[in-house]
């Protein structure tokens, strides 16, 4: 009998949990194969952090998932968590778009910057007459834009700005997508962060119309799926299926190397052999570990990373922190405000708070969030507070903070992402055994972590 197959998954966050699940769910108690699970941190996890205090769910990185995407719901299921799941309060879905210091609404029916109601559209206080005609004329405007769609990647600017002008971007556009990949407009593909409108573009021209038309022959589902105890219980529930043994917590992985017959890893407990290597490290880690190996690979990874810092204040009497109806609202880039986006928690989601209790989670992002990262707690706290203040009304003391630094966490996918991506997987494939999991290549939200981080593990075990 031949010596055990060999694998070994350097980060436990959540793109490395869902492939060592999933190795659980082929391999539990198997002999024929050995996997260690190695992560630098006293925790698995990675960004998913849920506290439970005094009533109140506190997310400290990801509130949600888009349900559109089914693979963590999938995952949910199938660990035992139906009765678990929640979605957003769609009925009272509201957006409000911070300028010159008022809070205004986006119109109803907004799909990111893409209007289904353009009755309501017309009656918004939020756009000037100009946009409003600029969306109305997207639509008269669909056989010209969709003879002249680009045959190569642009930026989300561009597209944007081809569709519906200048100020639909800097309102709408650039703090809507600021937030969900940390980036700036100018430089993010749109292939790669928006490819279903990029889809609705050559089919319809207008985005308008495209939009209706799927509107009309789909049952969207609510918005945003979370748990009701919390993402956390997500990654428990993983953990709880790994066996223990296979896991490593507080091992730095200093070096990767391939040999001839597979790759040595070398942490901070030696080295070790290993036939596979599933690499779900940050970006900015991965692409250390691979520069001695594959320079091509690594260079092809150089990408802008921006961080986020994430503060959650919990109060024991909403009445006193009195806010509008709806999820919250975005800042456009600019002087005005520090903050990016603050999401009104117990409204977006039920079961977020105690009887008669609120919360607010505040975002700062791109510079601001590097600004605030080297501040203590206490100096942040009084900084999202200061802003919140601003913007909604002094701020009584909080039941609950928590704070959350996440550096170089959100990649930014540029103009040609793809085509990089295209290559760098020719590349990683040359090697042999090696798989790239995270949230710098096929996606940045957590279903699309989960499906990416599967998907690898049957690709590996049928190779």
């Amino acid at each position: 009998m031949g010596r055990p197959r060999r694998i070994a998954i350097v980060g436990g966050g959540v793109a490395g949990l869902a492939a060592a699940y999933q190795l659980g769910q082929l391999f539990h108690q198997n002999e024929s194969v050995d996997i260690v699970l190695y992560e630098s941190s006293s925790r698995l996890g990675g960004i998913v952090e849920t506290v439970r205090e005094g009533g109140f769910v506190l997310e400290g990185g990801p509130d949600g998932w888009v349900s559109e995407k089914p693979w963590a719901r999938e995952l949910a299921g199938e660990l035992g968590l139906d009765d678990e799941l929640v979605f957003s309060n769609d009925a009272e879905r509201r957006t409000y778009v911070l300028l010159d210091g008022i809070l205004k609404a986006m119109p109803n029916g907004m799909r990111m910057m893409v209007p289904t109601n353009l009755d309501a559209l017309d009656t918004s206080d939020l756009f000037s007459a100009e946009a409003k005609q600029a969306f109305h004329h997207e639509v008269s405007r669909a056989s010209e834009l969709k003879e002249q769609a680009p045959r190569s990647d642009e930026s989300v600017a561009q597209f944007v700005r081809r569709h519906f002008g200048d100020e639909v971007l800097d309102k709408i556009g650039a703090p809507l997508l600021s937030g969900v990949f940390g980036g700036d407009v100018a430089q993010l593909s749109v292939r790669a962060v928006m490819a279903p409108f990029v889809a609705m573009e050559r089919e319809h021209g207008s985005l308008i119309a495209g939009l209706k038309a799927r509107e009309a022959s789909e049952k969207r589902p609510p918005l945003f799926t979370t748990l009701r105890s919390g993402l956390g219980t997500l990654i428990d529930r993983m953990v709880a299926t790994i066996p223990q043994h296979w896991i490593r917590l507080g091992v730095e992985t200093k070096a990767i190397r391939r040999e001839q017959d597979g790759w040595t890893v070398s942490s901070s407990l030696g080295m070790e052999h290993f036939d596979t290597i599933f690499l779900a490290t940050p970006l900015h880690v991965t692409r250390m570990l691979l520069e001695p190996v594959a320079p091509q690979a690594s260079a092809l990874m150089q990408m802008q990373a921006s961080s986020a810092v994430v503060v959650a204040f919990g109060f024991d009497d909403a009445e006193q922190v009195p806010i509008p109806p709806g999820f919250g609202f975005l800042v456009p880039p600019g002087p005005q405000s520090m903050l990016l986006a603050c999401t009104f928690m117990d409204q977006k989601f039920p079961d977020r708070v105690p009887p008669g209790g609120r919360l607010l989670r505040a975002f700062f992002g791109g510079r601001a969030a590097t600004r605030v990262l080297p501040c203590s707690n206490d100096e942040i706290a009084a900084i999202a507070r200061m802003e919140l203040a601003r913007i909604l009304r002094p701020l009584p003391d909080p039941r609950v903070t928590v704070i959350r630094r996440w550096p170089q966490s959100l990649p930014q996918y540029a103009v040609g992402h793809l085509e990089r991506m295209e290559e760098l997987e020719g590349c990683v494939h040359r090697l042999g055994g090696l798989y790239l999991l995270g949230n710098g290549y096929r996606g940045v939200g957590l279903p699309d972590l989960i499906r990416d981080a599967r998907s690898a593990v049957r690709s590996a075990m049928r190779g």
